[in-house]
């Protein structure tokens, strides 16, 4: 048969051809789909190397077959939990510990291209690190100052992670257990503190009462009417308990002249024993003093 005019038989085979392998890459492209969910990261190594330092993802990526491969990378925070660690501070002191500590990878591609397994080499880590640290504070210091060893420790941390695109969130020291020995030693040593405290403190109390009484002296030395007064009010005080026994205090000054008469005639009586033997009386009334009290 004769081809009709203008009619070219290759030219339409070569169409059909083109137009073949198109569907044919396509569906092969869609068959090589792969999904990520939002919080993981796909780093795509292409004939052995990376692809993009940036990591693929959330969503739908396609692969060339047989040229690519894929390591998927989870983001989500991440907990290490360090039970019964027992470590020793500085001033030789043994004691159990409980820690824990949060990381996530924030570099899904340094996490899979710089080390082996980002997980278990963080969880070793922060075991050595904590006893590292421990060794260097002492134990009163390791009981009364934990967030400052926890900042430590999580500086520590960070230094050496950040190579590998881990981020240290938070360190958390939960218990310490100390030897029971060591417990009733801390036990005896706070009790003494506390007594050592209260008598200072009574001291004080009695120091401060003292100058106040001190003053009051002087006050009521300015007004003897009011010594009176305040015997009166003692009265009042003790009257208001319903005690069988009162107890009233009298001035001194009041029997000062009858223990100078009685001082008088104990000495005349005395005046001849003490003549006889010594030639001097035994009580000299001119220097006893005016102001005798008792």
């Amino acid at each position: 048969m004769s081809a009709r005019k203008g009619h070219n038989p290759l030219r339409r085979f070569d169409k059909w051809r083109k137009g073949n392998w198109k569907c044919t890459g396509l569906t092969f492209q869609v068959g090589n789909g792969y999904v990520v969910q939002e919080y993981e990261r796909a780093v795509i190594f292409r004939l052995g190397r990376i692809k993009s330092s940036r990591a693929q993802g959330p969503g739908l990526f396609f692969l060339l077959p047989c040229a690519d491969n894929f390591a998927k990378v989870d983001l989500r925070t991440f907990s290490f939990n360090f039970p019964h660690q027992e470590v020793i501070t500085k001033d030789y002191v043994p004691c159990v510990v409980d820690v824990v500590i949060y990381t996530r990878v924030f570099n899904a591609t340094k996490s899979v291209v710089n080390i082996l397994n980002a997980r278990a080499s963080t969880h070793l880590l922060g075991a050595t690190t904590l006893k590292a640290i421990v060794r260097t504070v002492c134990l009163s210091e390791f009981l009364s100052d934990r967030e400052r060893i926890d900042y430590t420790m999580k500086s520590t941390l960070d230094r050496v992670t950040d190579n590998w695109g881990v981020k240290v969130e938070r360190v958390e020291i939960k218990d310490i257990r100390l030897p029971v020995q060591m417990q009733r030693a801390m036990a005896v040593e706070a009790k003494s503190a506390r007594e050592a405290r209260a008598k200072i403190t009574t001291v004080q109390g009695k120091l401060m009462a003292s100058r106040l009484l001190k003053k009051a002296a002087g006050v009521l030395a300015e007004t003897p009417a009011s010594l009176q007064l305040r015997y009166l009010q003692t009265l009042q005080s003790i009257s208001e308990e319903q005690n069988h026994t009162v107890i009233f205090p009298m001035p001194a000054n009041l029997f000062s002249a009858g223990v100078r008469q009685m001082l008088g005639r104990l000495s005349g009586s005395l005046a001849g024993a003490q003549s006889n033997q010594s030639g001097q009386p035994l009580i000299d009334l001119q220097q006893t003093p005016d102001n005798t009290q008792f």
